[in-house]
C-alpha cells in the first residue's frame, strides 16, 4: 500500500517537472481545469487537480472527480502504473478488471496523453 500512496505523490512530482521543464507539456496543460482521482477499491487514493497551467495533488477522494480510476488494490495498481509497458499493461487491467474507470472518459484520453510527457522525449515519437 505504501508503494501505491509514494508512486502517485510521485507521479504529482514528476508531472510538475515535466510542466516546468518541458514547453510542450506546458502548452499541453494550458488552459485545462481538471479533477480526478486514482484509487483502490477499498478507497485509497490520491485526486489531482490541473489547473492554471499547474497539477496539484492530495491524499484522500474527493466528491466529485471527472473521472476515477479505480484499481482492485494497492498492488495490482502500483504494478500497472509502473510498467514499462504502459499502455499495454493498462489495457490488460481494464481487460482483466483489475482497473475500472468511471466518469468522463474524453478527459481519461486527455489524461493519457499527458502522462505521455512522463516518458522521456525519444520515446514520445
Amino acid at each position: 500500500m505504501l508503494k501505491f500512496k509514494f508512486l502517485l505523490w510521485t507521479m504529482t512530482k514528476l508531472l510538475q517537472r515535466a510542466i516546468k521543464r518541458d514547453p510542450a507539456c506546458a502548452k499541453y496543460v494550458e488552459g485545462k481545469e481538471l479533477l480526478f482521482q486514482i484509487q483502490t477499491l477499498d478507497g485509497i487514493g490520491r485526486h489531482f487537480s490541473i489547473r492554471h497551467g499547474k497539477v496539484n495533488s492530495t491524499a484522500g477522494l474527493t466528491r466529485s472527480p471527472k473521472f476515477t480510476m479505480t484499481f482492485k488494490d494497492a498492488a495490482k495498481g502500483f504494478a500497472i502504473l509502473s510498467a514499462k509497458d504502459g499502455k499495454e499493461a493498462f489495457l490488460a487491467a481494464l481487460h482483466d478488471e483489475y482497473l475500472v474507470i468511471s466518469g468522463d472518459f474524453v478527459e481519461v484520453m486527455w489524461f493519457q496523453g499527458l502522462t505521455e510527457y512522463l516518458q522521456p522525449e525519444k520515446l514520445r515519437r
